[in-house]
């Protein structure tokens, strides 16, 4: 079992387990699996690890999916090297114990999936992440861990909204893949992935 990273020794704890950086918190409770949409994008543009919310060195790791490859971009912020196997280790959807990609909100109205009665409380128009709404309930993909140089980190903008970030692009060389979560693949998930391995192979 990967011990805690000293990157996150600073992070809050829930049930003994590191409070990643972009997870939403309500009312002082981690809704686990939900991303926070202000957080990620700060990830994003500052250059930050979604874990321990620290800037990323050199280099770091991109989590990917068959469909993020088509989209040209992962749609999570990075990761450092030292917070990528913990990460990997207690994550459901990296670790194979989850079965979607992450859990709907138990009340759709709230994306911490409990009951808000503070009429001031801010969470109401703090809305999950787009990309975590078109991934919300979707069965469990196959995980890969891209390395790439810090240097060639390009961000992805969204199409109607230039300055909203969609992710950061796989347009670039990878240094390193490691398979987090396998999945059987689908014949053009499969084609896909083997095009883009094969054009990465030879650049």
């Amino acid at each position: 079992m990967h011990a805690i990273p000293q990157r996150c020794a600073h992070r809050p704890l829930t049930g003994g387990l590191v409070v990643p950086y972009v997870t939403l918190i309500h009312d002082g409770h981690a809704a686990f699996g939900v991303l926070d949409a202000d957080k990620a994008h700060a990830a994003f543009r500052r250059r930050l690890c979604q874990i321990c919310g620290l800037p990323l060195d050199e280099r770091c790791f991109l989590l990917v999916r068959p469909a993020d490859v088509l989209d040209g971009c992962s749609p999570e912020p990075a990761l450092h090297p030292e917070c990528l196997p913990y990460t990997a280790e207690h994550c459901p959807m990296l670790n194979g114990t989850s079965t979607h990609y992450r859990r709907s909100p138990v009340l759709a109205s709230h994306p911490a999936g409990r009951p808000c009665a503070d009429p001031s409380c801010p969470c109401p128009p703090r809305t999950t992440d787009d990309g975590h709404a078109a991934r919300s309930g979707s069965r469990a993909d196959r995980y890969e861990a891209w390395m790439i140089h810090t240097h060639y980190y390009q961000l992805v903008m969204l199409p109607d909204r230039p300055d909203v970030p969609s992710g950061i692009s796989l347009g670039v060389p990878v240094l390193r893949r490691r398979v987090l979560r396998t999945a059987t693949l689908t014949p053009d998930q499969q084609d896909l992935m083997d095009l883009w391995n094969a054009l990465m192979d030879g650049s």
